[in-house]
């Protein structure tokens, strides 16, 4: 299964529903094939920008999904009529719906000390079955070797299937980058769907995150921590019109 992508400055977004996205989950679980998934709103795209490292991270990745608004409505204006947001946090429920029956085998890994233990209680109560292989709080800096080396074995231990990464944007994109190759899971970066799902931040109502106001929302609950990354949002759409108009050019490679 492979899908198209278009150039957003540079970042290879896939053109994708809800629907595709939980397919190609189904068949790499199936087929036991390593992969990750960015989800990817407009400051990861502006993170790609500065940074070419993480820019490849992107284009290299199984899938990267039309997580903000902003993201989808330029994939509808460049034609993809079909396409629709593939959001972090439903794309976490959906695939835990869809795949309970099968027996697919979910870690979680990320969120602070109790983080993860809420969000596995609030899936398990639509879920009862959900099979959890484990969960892992990692500390707010780098692992050593050995700490590396024991999250590996935890994760081919548990025969976990697909591993739910929620250290934030780009930590847990590079992390996931770097790691994939040794496990044979599916890695997914759903960053704050840990937090909101878990009930430890409050997310945007529907409306809003219909509406593309959802960085407001957010910028305002979390003003101190926010601010450099939705600052950048003007500026992204002046790069986005220099390249809709041949002005600047951003190459995928």
């Amino acid at each position: 299964m492979s899908f198209r992508r278009e150039n957003i400055l540079g970042v290879g977004v896939s053109v994708i529903q809800m629907t595709d996205a939980m397919n190609q989950i189904a068949e790499w679980v199936r087929t036991k094939k390593a992969a990750y998934i960015c989800v990817t709103p407009a400051h990861a795209v502006m993170e790609c920008v500065k940074h070419p490292v993480l820019k490849r991270i992107y284009n290299e990745s199984g899938l990267t999904t039309p997580d903000g608004m902003a993201i989808v409505w330029l994939l509808k204006m460049a034609g993809h009529k079909q396409v629709s947001r593939v959001y972090g946090p439903d794309l976490l429920q959906t695939v835990c719906k869809a795949m309970t029956d099968q027996k697919t085998r979910h870690f979680f890994y990320g969120g602070a000390p109790g983080v993860a233990e809420d969000l596995v209680a609030y899936l398990q109560k639509d879920n009862p079955n959900l099979a959890v292989a484990g969960l892992y709080s990692p500390p707010f800096r780098d692992l050593s070797k050995d700490e590396e080396s024991q999250v590996l074995a935890k994760f081919k231990d548990t025969a976990a299937d697909i591993i739910w990464v929620g250290l934030g944007s780009p930590r847990q994109e590079v992390w996931m980058a770097q790691h994939v190759s040794a496990t044979d899971a599916v890695l997914i970066g759903i960053g704050a769907a840990f937090d909101f799902l878990s009930g430890h931040k409050k997310q945007a109502p529907r409306w809003i995150q219909r509406s593309g106001l959802e960085w407001f929302f957010r910028l305002c609950s979390e003003p101190g921590r926010l601010w450099r990354r939705y600052i950048q949002y003007p500026r992204f759409l002046w790069l986005v019109f220099l390249q809709k108009t041949g002005l600047r050019k951003y190459p995928m490679d």
